[in-house]
């Protein structure tokens, strides 16, 4: 390895075990999962620390500025990371664009290494009072039908969950073009007026460096011109950052589950809205007695989905369900044929 990740913990990995490792990890963000360590990101180079298992005793999201998160109210986290708390009480977190990747890679973790907490303490308690709350909620003896009902989507919600690579691709696809048919035309023309700004500075800077002027103005101008561009990329069109791209991930994805959906016949929601989630909640209804059938509880589902706005307060075990699952309603309109 040119540059090996620095040691964040307490026990080494040997340089030959460390760049094997380090080089199969799965890399989710700017992070990565490896049989002997977890690696984490720094402000500017990825997977340039690392943890050896062994050292890590709980490892979690932290979701800040934001109205979401374990503060029980809203729909989006603004800024998610991860962090890594070690035996000795010290911590590590690493920036993620993308909540999604942070929950991913703790999937990953969960997975391989489940004896390894993957919520924070006070999360955990969190957690628990709001099952405890849930399971209150239960009634103590369901009729034959509401009973049958839950048992047909336990067992779709098995067939789905063995498919988490469609479900996921699906659930991301509509935040996906949700996100991008969002942007304002005018954050467009403002994002075009920054970027011709960094070509502008870049071209006064290079003009300077050809005819040798001074080198603070110099560094100025590119410094200048890299702000520029940084933030007229997040807005403008991209590969990955344009309409055509988005509607094309989300035909790709609901086709998929289509044909999931043609050979799995016993699953009782419309491809656009096939998710474990989903069936969860729909479960949920049915324990509760506010459904009696599968069609009560879909239909009851979506209302609730549709009473939830950012002002109103939800669990934070609620709060990752809708950040799943309802951009897929919004985006379909709710309609069940698309």
């Amino acid at each position: 390895m040119l540059f090996a990740p620095k040691l964040i913990g307490t026990t080494p990995l040997d340089a030959e075990t460390l760049a094997a490792d380090r080089r199969d990890c799965r890399k989710i963000g700017p992070c990565g999962v490896g049989k002997k360590a977890v690696y984490m990101g720094g402000r500017y180079v990825e997977r340039g620390f690392y943890v050896t298992w062994g050292d890590v005793s709980r490892i979690f999201k932290r979701v800040a500025m934001s109205k979401g998160g374990f503060t029980g109210k809203g729909m989006f986290g603004a800024m998610a990371y991860l962090v890594v708390q070690m035996a000795d009480g010290r911590e590590k977190q690493s920036y993620f664009k993308r909540e999604d990747e942070v929950d991913r890679l703790l999937a990953a973790v969960e997975r391989e290494h489940p004896g390894i907490p993957t919520h924070s303490e006070a999360a955990e308690q969190r957690l628990r009072e709001a099952e405890a709350a849930e399971q209150a909620r239960y009634l103590k003896e369901l009729s034959p039908e509401a009973q049958a009902a839950v048992d047909e989507l336990r067992a779709a919600q098995e067939k789905l969950s063995r498919r988490r690579d469609l479900t996921d691709a699906l659930s991301f696809a509509a935040r996906q073009k949700r996100a991008i048919d969002g942007i304002s035309p005018n954050y467009r023309f403002a994002a075009l007026a920054i970027f011709l700004l960094a070509v502008a500075a870049a071209a006064i800077g290079v003009y300077m460096l050809l005819n040798k002027r001074d080198h603070a103005g110099l560094v100025a101008a590119f410094g200048f011109a890299l702000i520029f561009f940084v933030s007229s990329t997040r807005v403008l069109p991209t590969g990955r950052n344009n309409k055509r791209y988005g509607q094309e991930q989300w035909d790709r994805a609901l086709a998929n589950m289509r044909a999931l959906l043609d050979e799995e016949k016993d699953i009782p929601v419309p491809p656009q809205y096939a998710h474990p989630v989903v069936l969860e909640r729909m479960i949920r209804i049915l324990r509760e007695g506010r459904a009696a059938s599968v069609p009560e509880a879909y239909e009851t589902m979506k209302a609730d989905l549709k009473a939830l706005n950012r002002d109103v307060t939800v669990s934070q075990k609620e709060h990752d369900e809708v950040v799943t699952v309802k951009p897929m309603f919004l985006l379909c309109g709710y309609a069940d044929e698309v």
